[in-house]
This record gives C-alpha cells, sequence and structure tokens, in this order.
C-alpha cells in the first residue's frame, strides 16, 4: 500500500492524464491562478504589498529592507506559481505531488510566522488564506490520491 500510495503522488509516466476524480485537478487550477496574481502583487507592487495590504507600518527604519524582501518573496512564488501553471496545463498526473508541496508551503510560512512573529495592523489575506488553504488542500490530496488509487486498482482488475 505505501507503495501505491508512493507511485499515486509521483506517477510513472508523468503524464497530462488526470486519474480518479476531477474535483482536486480543478480546485489545483484555483489554486495556481490565485498563487500566480500573489506572487504578482509582491513582485511588481511599489510596497510589495506590505503595507497595502498586509497594513505594516513603512514609516519605520528599515522599510525598504521590508519592501525589498516581499519583492523577493514575490519572486520565489512566482517561480512556484509558473510550477503550478505547468502541472496545470501539462503535467496533470502531478496534482497529488502539487497537493502535498503545497501543503509543505503553508506549513513552513506557518513555522516561519511563529519562529519569527511580525505585529500587523489586521491579519493579512495570507494569514487567513492559510486557514483555509491547508485543511482544504490536505482533503484535496486525499481524495486525489485515493480516487487514483482505486482508479488504478480498478484498471488492472478489469485487464
Amino acid at each position: 500500500m505505501p507503495q501505491a500510495i508512493f507511485q499515486t503522488i509521483l506517477p510513472v509516466p508523468i503524464d497530462n492524464t488526470i486519474r480518479g476524480v476531477k474535483l482536486p485537478f480543478y480546485v489545483f487550477a484555483f489554486f495556481a491562478v490565485v498563487s500566480t496574481v500573489r506572487s504578482c502583487i509582491h513582485l511588481l507592487s511599489p510596497d510589495g504589498g506590505a503595507g497595502s495590504i498586509a497594513g505594516m507600518d513603512l514609516s519605520v527604519a528599515g522599510a525598504d529592507g521590508i519592501i525589498f524582501a516581499f519583492g523577493l518573496w514575490g519572486s520565489s512564488q512566482l517561480l512556484f506559481a509558473v510550477i503550478q501553471l505547468l502541472v496545470v496545463f501539462r503535467y496533470r498526473s502531478l496534482v497529488s505531488f502539487m497537493y502535498l508541496m503545497l501543503i509543505l508551503e503553508v506549513l513552513l510560512r506557518e513555522l516561519v510566522g511563529y519562529l519569527k512573529p511580525v505585529t500587523f495592523a489586521h491579519p493579512p489575506p495570507g494569514a487567513i488564506g492559510n486557514q483555509i488553504i491547508l485543511p482544504l488542500a490536505v482533503f484535496m490530496l486525499v481524495l486525489s490520491v485515493w480516487s487514483t488509487y482505486k482508479a488504478n486498482r480498478d484498471a488492472r482488475e478489469s485487464q
């Protein structure tokens, strides 16, 4: 069973086939679009979204460093979003794997927030989004793996 789960998350061949139910794919496609928009905001907004969206006080010394860090964050988010979009348009069999990566990314962001807390004027959208994305991504990963495993098992049994 663990080997079957591993083969479901990292299938061979990696192709554009959706195995199992399609709901996890559509939810992932939505995540990919949101990730692309979010990364462009952090990368291209004059303040990186630090003040205008997250409500950080940028009138303090070192605000340029905060803006720079948000811009760097946007560039790394954009790279991840490009990979997500590649999966949506070309490598759909990797949706389960990308849910695993999304879950790890959110958990790491939560860890950074715990280890290096920052005071915001109001909760930033990402902090609220994490509370929605994490359980939804876990559910979609389980649904994706379970339905793909079941579809693969049924295909083997019908041969």
